[in-house]
């Protein structure tokens, strides 16, 4: 049973609304890793708070500028790089993934750009394509690694746009040719179009040895009843599934741009904001066979372009998750109703999407 903690109260400005504090503030003291919350209506920060530490070597507080791993949340920016490209017209939905990438296996002529986007591609994972090679936490696998790993395959899981399976290697592959097309790293494509424009100045796409990352929160879990360091794993480096850090401060920027279409129009975002549909108009399910990335084994689901679109009691709303070594992480957008929700934890124990839960529904039933 959970102890009741001591509620860290930051130094950055912030307007707390009533009724959430109770909520977050048991979950972490000034000693133990943490998380951050923002809480958005109608365009303005309602409640923005740190509770924990960013590390348990100094234990610096968390704050507004805490730099976490986004992890998967890092695929809506992801999404956003394609959209971009296909805005300036350098590249289309349906543009096949052998035309940038020539040295892929015929199997892939079949796989498109919406194929990726949507998972519905079918492309191997490459985590599970790693047994037996060199990568440690400490020898992390690169894109083009990962690339190369898939290339090795005689075919893939399923013929494109037949059925949906969550997949980072689609999302490291987009990366990549975001890079191909843009003729950009990907880490600068994602900093000249999207964060320096929205002045996101914290907020990057990771690479160990090379970024400088203020205010940097590493990732905890909790080992024999205490919180050990696990920020890395061998699969850490890669960048269009998950490499992105960023804190509270730029989210609520990035927050604005979707809800006021700063980088992309209305028009221009409504792919991303459709549900896949499968060959023939099919409904998407979640695979059967369960595993670390799958949510809800054979139950329905709804997806875009890098956001989930499964509606909350019946509203619409664009979410995603993100899960990695020591980090969990969490957005939710109504956008009907002008709420946002953003939680973000250094520590492998939280369940921020449950957490978001509680606080959207109090926000739906503040009476409650």
């Amino acid at each position: 049973m959970r102890a009741l903690c001591i509620l860290l109260l930051l130094p950055f400005a912030a307007t707390a609304a009533p009724g959430f504090d109770d909520v977050f503030s048991p979950l972490a003291s000034t000693n133990t890793p943490g998380l951050a919350v923002l809480i958005r209506q109608d365009g303005r920060t309602v409640y923005r708070r740190g509770f924990g530490a960013r590390d348990l070597r100094t234990l610096a507080p968390i704050d507004a500028v805490t730099n976490f791993r986004l992890a998967s949340f890092t695929k809506q920016f992801t999404a956003a790089s394609i959209m971009l490209l296909v805005h300036d017209g350098k590249l289309r939905y349906d543009t096949a993934l052998t035309e940038f990438f020539l040295d892929f296996p015929a199997w892939g002529r079949a796989i498109t750009i919406r194929h990726l986007l949507t998972h519905t591609s079918g492309l191997p994972d490459y985590e599970d394509l790693m047994g037996g090679g060199p990568w440690t936490a400490g020898r992390q696998i690169q894109d083009g690694e990962a690339l190369a790993l898939i290339e090795r395959q005689p075919h893939g899981k399923f013929a494109p746009g037949t059925s949906w399976a969550y997949s980072n290697s689609a999302y490291v592959v987009l990366g990549l040719a975001v890079a191909k097309v843009s003729g950009k790293p990907f880490p600068e494509f994602l900093h000249d179009r999207i964060f320096a424009p929205l002045g996101m100045t914290g907020t990057l796409a990771f690479i160990k040895g090379k970024s400088t990352l203020p205010n940097r929160a590493y990732g905890h879990s909790r080992r024999d009843g205490r919180f050990v360091e696990t920020d890395q794993s061998s699969t850490s480096a890669t960048l269009g599934d998950g490499g992105i850090y960023s804190n509270l401060t730029d989210l609520a920027k990035w927050d604005d741009a979707l809800a006021r279409h700063t980088l992309l129009s209305e028009a221009e975002m409504r792919p991303a904001l459709t549900p896949a549909t499968l060959a023939g108009g099919g409904a998407t399910r979640w695979p059967l066979e369960p595993d670390g990335d799958n949510l809800a084994p054979g139950k329905p689901v709804a997806y875009g372009y890098g956001w989930f679109l499964d509606p909350f009691q019946g509203r619409a709303c664009m979410w995603h998750t993100g899960t990695t070594t020591g980090f969990r992480t969490f957005i939710a957008r109504l956008p009907k109703e002008k709420i946002t929700v953003v939680i973000l934890a250094n520590r492998a124990d939280l369940d921020p999407r449950d957490l978001g839960t509680r606080a959207i529904e109090r926000l739906l039933n503040p009476a409650r």
